[in-house]
């Protein structure tokens, strides 16, 4: 469920002065389209604290901006051996300073978990060779050997 449309201070402003000239909330909500509770929210708020601006959220704001997060995201998505440290060190040259555990965090919430994968040495052709040795060798026995 998403967060709904904000009412702009136009309308909330509106919607105070038919209050004041007396007209009822359903009648305000039927005159403006606008839902009576949100009407009611407004007018409520206006008498108990004098304004109708909208409220600061709760809680504290993020460091980094989506696009920093998308950033980070699709750094790691080229290249999934790079570190949080090189990732804390990238964005400290655009000017952000953040911690490491802030990085595995962004990483950890966009299913990025903080482990590279494994180096596995490539195959060389001695060990090409003795595959293919062994399977011609080993190739005509039981599937239980």
């Amino acid at each position: 469920m998403g967060k709904s449309k904000e009412i702009s201070q136009d309308l909330r402003n509106k919607i105070v002065d038919l209050h004041k000239s007396g007209s009822s909330l359903g009648a305000i909500s039927k005159h403006l389209k606008v839902p009576r509770s949100s009407v009611q929210t407004i007018v409520y708020k206006y008498k108990h604290h004098g304004t109708t601006q909208p409220s600061y959220r709760s809680g504290r704001r993020h460091i980094l901006s989506p696009r920093d997060q998308r950033t980070l995201v699709r750094k790691v998505q080229i290249n999934p051996r790079t570190t949080a440290k090189d990732l804390v060190k990238m964005l400290e040259e655009t000017g952000t300073k953040v911690s490491i555990s802030t990085v595995k965090r962004v990483l950890y919430r966009h299913n990025l978990k903080c482990h590279s994968a494994r180096k596995k040495p490539l195959l060389q052709n001695r060990h090409k060779k003795a595959r293919l040795q062994f399977a011609t060798a080993h190739g005509d026995k039981d599937l239980t050997f």
